[in-house]
């Protein structure tokens, strides 16, 4: 914990003396003492913003996962089906969701549904491709001997290929954890009434640069949390693939 604080401790240090000696305008860069007054005195209403953002992130983090699972099982299990359904998972990572946010926010509202659909779309693509890489690159010698045994196609995906597939399931997860901000974010930005995106463009019209970097702070730690969070259930959930790195670091 101490190593992670460190870093954090001199960039604020690097950027409170930046600060200090070029006489920057606070609306342009506020100092880290000015963004922790405004983290403090706006905290009631920031963490109000927090727990509409949270929520968004959490349910598009849930049915991104969701689809994302299903549509590599749909392309691991059903053959004919790939030439129709591998075009649909790069069409869905093609157009960016900026492009399509004002669209969602037309034909869903200005409600929570509109950035949940938007925090689904940017998680779904990182999960399907993950798992189904995953399912894909089953170890070939297990494969020949279900074949040898006569295991149907159905027992051979759900006993073999899916176990196998779960360390690329749990990267393609740890990638979603991290960029599902970004859908709630967008989706705020375009229309909203209420999230961190709301309180960051209410801010940026008034030229409270300092509120606007506490939403962006609170934000992170969000953002953290959640990968964290999701990090520590994916290592419960796959015991048998034990962290190399994370062994030398405790080892030393």
């Amino acid at each position: 914990m101490m190593r992670a604080l460190v870093p954090l401790i001199g960039l604020l240090a690097l950027w409170e003396a930046f600060v200090r000696l070029t006489g920057v305008p606070p609306f342009l860069l506020p100092s880290p003492l000015r963004v922790a007054q405004a983290l403090a005195a706006r905290w009631d209403s920031l963490a109000f913003h927090a727990l509409v953002t949270g929520t968004e992130m959490l349910a598009g983090l849930l049915l991104g996962a969701l689809l994302g699972c299903s549509m590599a099982l749909a392309l691991a299990a059903w053959r004919g089906g790939r030439r129709w359904l591998l075009p649909l998972l790069l069409v869905s990572q093609a157009i960016p969701v900026f492009a399509i946010a004002p669209l969602l926010t037309l034909w869903l509202g200005f409600g929570m549904a509109s950035k949940v659909a938007m925090a689904t779309l940017i998680i779904f693509f990182p999960v399907a491709t993950a798992f189904y890489d995953g399912l894909r690159r089953t170890e070939p010698g297990l494969l020949d001997l279900a074949a040898t045994m006569g295991a149907p196609r159905a027992r051979v995906l759900w006993r073999l290929r899916v176990p196998a597939a779960l360390p690329a399931l749990a990267s393609g997860l740890r990638v979603a954890a991290a960029v599902a901000p970004i859908g709630a974010v967008v989706g705020e930005w375009v229309g909203a009434s209420a999230g961190l995106g709301y309180a960051m463009l209410h801010a940026n019209g008034r030229s409270q640069t300092d509120v606007m970097f506490a939403a962006l702070f609170v934000l992170a730690l969000m953002a953290l949390a959640l990968w964290f969070a999701v990090d520590r259930l994916l290592r419960a959930a796959i015991p048998w693939q034990p962290d190399s790195l994370l062994s030398e670091e405790t080892q030393r």
